[in-house]
């Protein structure tokens, strides 16, 4: 992990027992760091920056230093202390008169297994801001007409997690998927429809390829549904193998998905699962999410169908593991989201829903009612694991 320490020090104590103290103390975290002692010219510039405050009597250093390090960080000030030579007291000392000037900050204090558990937890988060920062993510077409709730605050995304949002025009895609041959798939289906919309749809994924190079995208958002009546195709398959391959792609214009998608990616590599519940069982919290494509890299093994709304074009059904997930969704203005931790119990194929379809068993059944009392739009995103506190840390405290 990209850990750094820097250290703050009160010239009154001695220098070697303070050195004894901080090589016994950072020893039983258990962690690889850098230590930069008092040299804080490359503070803000890793996954978790912690200021280990040695000895009591550092507050007015802590205090002198601070207008230099708010110019080289916007993040929250996460005090280390061992609590020995009065560190504790001084740490509380400058915590209190951070939260007097409103600026976020946190002693880190505690057993040896919970210093290593929160500096861990708190560089995981760091490590995925980090990946979030400078993405540009496309628009590919305007959100769907049916997306009335799932708007953007594009100022506040670009604030706060450093993510970029530019549209290209749908007649743009149009236009390049016109100037790409159609090619022999190696994509193989015993369904005469399927394997003669197979050419068309890896056609419009040669074409999102293309404009996800020109305009040096990480991801995108494609308003698929144009696609039915424009060139009688869907862009499911070409979604689906765009996330296996490192490039986040949502469906429907759906932006505030498309951000969920993009910190799935920073915290657990995959994109994740975008998917609306088909069913909700608010009393046992079991529901049933699907749609017609999921990332290839998220799949045991998957079948090509046809698109299920619309019965054209190829849509995917992927079969996941099962196992430990995280439903989550959050908003387009980051002011909330919603994050649940459950099983994937199984995945089915019925005829009567979109191709992709999971069974998630949430592990607090109250959280089913969010859905039909507060929801965050219709999409959400299965995530593989259990990754609450990293995401609940990473929206609502800004590491």
């Amino acid at each position: 992990m990209n850990i750094a320490i820097y250290t703050l020090t009160s010239e009154l104590h001695d220098e070697q027992a303070v050195n004894a103290v901080t090589k016994e103390f950072l020893s039983t975290l258990g962690i690889d760091y850098e230590l930069k002692g008092s040299d804080y010219s490359s503070y803000g510039s890793h996954a978790l920056d912690l200021i280990y405050v040695r000895t009591g009597g550092t507050e007015g250093i802590f205090k002198r230093l601070l207008p230099q390090l708010q110019k080289l960080s916007s993040r929250p000030f996460y005090l280390l202390t061992s609590g020995k030579s009065n560190s504790l007291a001084a740490s509380l000392e400058i915590l209190s008169f951070l939260r007097q000037q409103q600026i976020g900050g946190e002693v880190i204090h505690g057993s040896e297994v919970y210093v290593q558990q929160r500096v861990t937890s708190l560089a995981k988060v760091g490590e995925a801001l980090q990946k979030l920062k400078g993405l540009k993510l496309g628009v590919v077409g305007e959100p769907s007409d049916w997306l009335i709730a799932s708007t953007v605050n594009r100022q506040v995304v670009a604030d706060r997690l450093g993510i970029n949002i530019v549209d290209i025009p749908m007649t743009t895609l149009l236009d390049t998927i016109r100037q790409i041959p159609l090619s022999t798939p190696h994509e193989k289906s015993d369904r005469e429809e399927i394997q003669r919309a197979l050419p068309g749809a890896l056609q419009i994924y040669d074409a999102l390829s293309f404009l996800v190079e020109r305009h040096q995208l990480q991801g995108l958002t494609l308003r698929c549904f144009d696609l039915l009546t424009t060139v009688k195709n869907t862009g499911c398959m070409a979604l689906a193998k765009l996330n296996a391959e490192g490039v986040v792609a949502g469906c429907e214009g759906d932006i505030p998905t498309l951000l969920t998608m993009a910190i799935s990616k920073a915290v657990t590599g995959v994109s994740g699962f975008q998917c609306n519940p088909s069913r909700i069982d608010s009393e046992s919290g079991e529901l049933l999410f699907a749609h017609c494509t999921i990332p290839l890299n998220m799949v045991e093994r998957y079948e090509l169908d046809t698109h299920y709304e619309s019965g054209i074009g190829v849509g995917i059904r992927g079969y996941m593991k099962e196992g430990p997930v995280t439903v989550f969704k959050v908003a387009g203005d980051l002011s909330r989201c919603f994050i649940a931790e459950g099983e994937l119990i199984r995945n089915e194929a019925k005829a009567d829903l979109c191709r992709t379809q999971q069974v998630i068993q949430l592990d607090d059944k109250k959280q089913a009612a969010y859905f039909l009392n507060d929801p965050i739009g219709n999409h959400h995103v299965i995530m593989p694991g259990h990754h609450q506190k990293v995401l609940s840390e990473l929206i609502y405290n800004k590491v």
